[in-house]
């Protein structure tokens, strides 16, 4: 569960190790340049015209929304992730290129190769999609449906991403020493379910470019109109009928509805046609009796679906995956037309991103950890960690005294969350122990070879955990990363060094600032233990109700509190092809109520923290308080501008809700803030009645 986005976990067995995502451009006409010192606490950024307790994201943000419009190449623009992003990718970038032309190591090498690859346009477009054909080949030669199984499995034994359902290896929910075989739906291409069976003028549209554009990617691919189209709508037909039987976000968040442990022959006799023990045989995973089967009904549907459909609209199928998996590594006709529909019209992006840009996000993607190692040699010294150590504890000990004074909670079960508490892992900064990639062969002048073999790579890591230990030490994101997460089945907070810079961390400043930033993220992860989903997990990862069915029941009162309130938020504006967009607040539920105790234990962590240095919350600087400095110095991390067609997709997909009301929804929740302005009971930010979990 992490600070920006949150989807279920899952390695897919096969999955490319990063094709570039739509926006990328497939050429380097912007050049890199240095990115702009960013603030901590800017005054600049304030509407004073706007009352703070009427609107107080407003207040706060909106004089730098108002001059920081979206660029271009975004489709989201954050004063704090996106400005930080922007920094951390620049200084990525000088690695890399400083790599490709000079390497010192053999891990320079390695990473600087890869970059280097992906910097190619020049032989990308001579290649055309030569490296592409063994796959197509083996695609066409497929006879049959029985067939289907062990070509999915053996084409993601080679790094290829066609397969329609997702597989890997994850610890047991219900036994966090194992680690286990799962399995789960998947095979979609557009964003969500809803865009292929919700029914109105929006969707309608969406679909209809979506076959559109498929059968323009087969057209590039050398197929005639007529069989481009054909196969477009077979894709389709396809892709609908998985989306129907998908279970959906807000379901899959909940954690004993995609915990099903079957034996691995019931399995097999649930889906005899996808002849899974041809699959497992193809994609080189060790041997295991069981198995989780996330969303058995999808494996029903599916069974039916692979004997249903003709095996010409499965070639198509698959054909259209791998090419759309690939098509930012392809020349730049599919990269345009892969851009046009799912960069213009799903999410509003005028411009394509640089090229330099996106191959640095690839190259930390697939070498995150190789790259990573020279990234906070430079740029997270050690002080910043003994810092953050300090922060971090802090926190821990607000939420254990927030945790005593509940009102709502028995002893029995105040006394298991202490313990829980107790037993969370702190992983800052960079892993302890950095993987080992001299096994992973990176070729200079072969793109799609580098991205197969990387995604191969992360396979074999994968699926070689099966029946191992559990390995605490291991990250689930680079260092370089803008963000922060939360891991329920290892109960660790994890903040990576990319997030441990200005704006969000600052040793600089007062201690407002700093609480109100790294503070509230650090408070959101731990208090993600606690939430909806993570408070169905013991202290030592396992699902198990610790709480009193009294204290549960008093408790989802509480959530579902929170649920209706962020259900009446609004995301998009209704106009003539669409209706208004509201949030999802039981999807968004988890982000809110950590958000919601983060905002309130780093407060107290503040508190305690002047205390201790002999301040008061109500010192002034710039004309705030420190307690004013701190919910501005919060909310200033979530000043953003998006598209409207990024912001509906978000509230479909996205369990964070917006900027806005991340800050608006939190604040209104938390008396301190009223307090903190001096606002009247009443008001919009200081309600009479008002939610709270923690």
């Amino acid at each position: 569960m992490n600070i920006l986005r949150i989807l279920p976990v899952l390695v897919m067995a096969g999955a490319t190790a990063m094709a570039l995502p739509p926006g990328a451009a497939p050429s380097d006409d912007a050049k890199p340049t240095p990115p702009p010192a960013i603030k901590s606490f800017d005054l600049n950024a304030i509407d004073k015209s706007v009352d703070p307790c009427t609107d107080f994201y407003q207040y706060a943000c909106g004089n730098w929304n108002k001059n920081n419009p979206i660029p271009p190449d975004q489709v989201r623009w954050a004063r704090s992730f996106s400005l930080l992003a922007e920094r951390n990718r620049y200084l990525l970038w000088e690695e890399l290129n400083a790599a490709a032309q000079d390497p010192k190591t053999p891990l320079e090498k390695q990473y600087g190769n890869f970059y280097a690859a992906c910097m190619d346009t020049s032989l990308i477009e001579k290649k055309g999609l030569s490296p592409l054909e063994p796959e197509l080949k083996r695609i066409a030669a497929l006879k049959d449906a029985q067939s289907l199984g062990a070509l999915i499995g053996e084409l993601a034994a080679e790094g290829v991403a066609t397969t329609p359902f997702r597989f890997g290896v994850r610890q047991d929910e219900k036994d966090s020493s194992k680690q286990i075989a799962i399995i789960s739906q998947g095979g979609l291409s557009l964003p969500d379910r809803d865009y292929y069976i919700v029914d109105n003028k929006r969707f309608q549209n969406i679909r209809a470019e979506y076959v559109a554009h498929i059968t323009k990617m087969f057209t590039l691919a050398g197929d005639s109109p007529e069989q481009a189209a054909r196969e477009a709508e077979a894709v389709m037909k396809i892709e609908t009928d998985l989306a129907k039987a998908s279970t959906s976000r807000t379901e899959m968040r909940q954690p004993e509805n995609r915990y099903h442990i079957y034996t691995v022959v019931d399995f097999e006799k649930m889906a005899p046609a996808l002849n899974f023990p041809a699959y497992f045989k193809g994609v080189e995973v060790g041997h295991f009796d069981t198995l989780n089967v996330a969303t058995p009904n999808f494996f029903k549907e599916l069974n039916t679906l692979a004997s249903a459909e003709p095996v010409d609209a499965w070639k198509s199928y698959l054909r259209w995956h791998l090419i759309h998996s690939e098509a930012s590594n392809l020349p730049k006709a599919f990269f345009d037309e892969n851009f046009a529909f799912f960069g213009k019209t799903l999410a509003g992006q005028k411009e394509p991103t640089p090229r330099w840009k996106q191959c640095t996000a690839m190259t930390d993607h697939a070498l995150g950890e190789a790259v990573g190692q020279d990234w906070v040699k430079q740029n997270f010294p050690p002080s910043s960690k003994a810092s953050m150590d300090k922060l971090v504890a802090a926190l821990e000990k607000a939420l254990g005294e927030d945790i005593k004074t509940l009102p709502w909670m028995s002893e029995a079960t105040k006394q298991a969350a202490e313990q829980k508490l107790a037993m969370v892992r702190n992983k800052i900064g960079y892993p302890e122990q950095w993987r080992d990639y001299s096994s992973l062969k990176v070729d200079r002048g072969d793109l799609i070879g580098n991205v197969e073999r990387a995604a191969i790579f992360e396979r074999n890591w994968n699926l070689g955990h099966l029946g191992k230990p559990v390995n605490e030490k291991e990250w689930e994101m680079t260092p370089p990363t803008v963000n922060a997460y939360y891991d329920p089945s290892m109960n660790d907070i994890n903040f990576p060094a990319g997030i441990l810079q200005p704006p969000f961390f600052d040793p600089s400043i007062d201690p407002a600032v700093n609480f109100g930033g790294i503070g509230v993220v650090i408070g959101h992860e731990i208090t993600h233990g606690f939430d909806d989903e993570g408070s169905k997990y013991d202290g030592k990862g396992n699902l198990r109700e610790w709480q009193t069915p009294a204290d549960r029941k008093a408790f989802t009162e509480r959530t579902d509190c929170v649920a209706k309130e962020y259900d009446g938020f609004e995301a998009a504006a209704a106009h003539a092809e669409a209706p208004a967009q509201m949030l999802n607040g039981k999807l968004t539920l988890g982000e809110n109520t950590a958000d919601n105790g983060g905002l309130r234990i780093a407060y107290m962590a503040l508190l305690d923290t002047l205390a201790s240095e002999n301040k008061s919350i109500d010192e002034k600087i710039d004309g705030y308080t420190e307690a004013q400095r701190y919910f501005l110095g919060f909310a200033q991390v979530w000043c953003q501008n998006q598209t409207e067609q990024s912001a509906r997709q978000s509230a479909l997909v996205d369990p964070h809700s917006p900027g806005r009301w991340r800050v608006n929804g939190s604040v209104q929740n938390f008396d301190e803030f009223g307090k903190a302005f001096g606002c009247k009971k009443g008001q919009p930010m200081y309600p009479a009645n008002s939610c709270r979990v923690w």
